[in-house]
């Protein structure tokens, strides 16, 4: 009878130690995942930056509070949205200054400015994709979040082990042993594994901006208005040096 028991013993307390390891490794590869999302969302956000210089770049070019407005306004920019930050981002050394030719400064500028919303609309649209990309990279982790949550009830699976003795100290944290309702219903929450959405991660959806030759008349308004008032700002935007500017187009 002795043995009996102690073969009963021993069986019980190896599958419950299977469970505690099929546990842990099945969470540890549940965070593996959101490290990777993580890290991935850096990435994103780091391109975002980089769309936000060039944003920076052409509402610079306006000069004017108004003019830039009406620019702002032209492009979907409104008030709350991660891009308004970027407007005064200081580019100067993160974007050069498009080259361009013509026969007046005034149809330099001009070109100058169609150059500039078609490298942020280009920019933007190569963001879209990434941000996409991370989108559906974050839906394939919440549905093995929600898989793993399903398969693990762990209040039900604490209650099952509250009297196996523990062999390491991870295991110890997790098995709930000698531990009340109250602490184990804590341990619950604070080992919890919530889904994760793009506003965690901290992610700026993309501007949905207009086709450039959709609003290639205004801009050429935009930029004749800019020339009348501001000739001799504009004129000292073309003629400054480029040459110890980083290109990153």
């Amino acid at each position: 009878m002795l043995m009996e028991d102690d073969l009963v013993t021993s069986l019980t307390r190896q599958v419950k130690t299977e469970v505690i390891e099929n546990y842990l490794f099945e969470r540890r590869l549940i965070e593996l995942q959101i490290e990777h999302l993580n890290t991935l969302a850096s990435q994103v956000q780091q391109e975002a930056r980089f769309v936000g210089f060039r944003l920076a770049r052409i509402s610079s070019l306006m000069i004017d509070p108004g003019l830039k407005n009406r620019l702002h306004k032209l492009l979907g920019v409104e008030a709350g949205q991660f891009w308004v930050s970027c407007l005064n981002l200081k580019y100067k050394r993160r974007v050069r200054l498009i080259g361009v030719s013509a026969l007046t400064k005034k149809a330099k500028f001009r070109k100058v400015l169609l150059e500039s919303n078609s490298r942020l609309y280009d920019r933007m649209k190569h963001y879209k994709s990434q941000y996409e990309d991370l989108a559906a990279e974050c839906s394939a982790v919440n549905s093995n979040i929600v898989s793993f949550q399903k398969n693990f009830d762990l209040l039900a699976m604490l209650n099952f082990l509250r009297n196996l003795d523990t062999r390491g100290i991870e295991i110890k944290k997790i098995l709930g042993e000698n531990f009340t309702a109250k602490e184990m219903a804590e341990l619950d929450k604070n080992l919890y594994i919530g889904t994760v959405s793009m506003g965690k991660l901290e992610v700026p959806a993309p501007l949905d901006l207009p086709e450039p030759g959709s609003i290639r008349g205004d801009l050429c308004n935009l930029a004749e208005e800019v020339y009348q008032r501001h000739s001799e700002a504009v004129k000292k935007i073309l003629g400054h040096p480029n040459n110890d500017i980083k290109q990153i187009d």
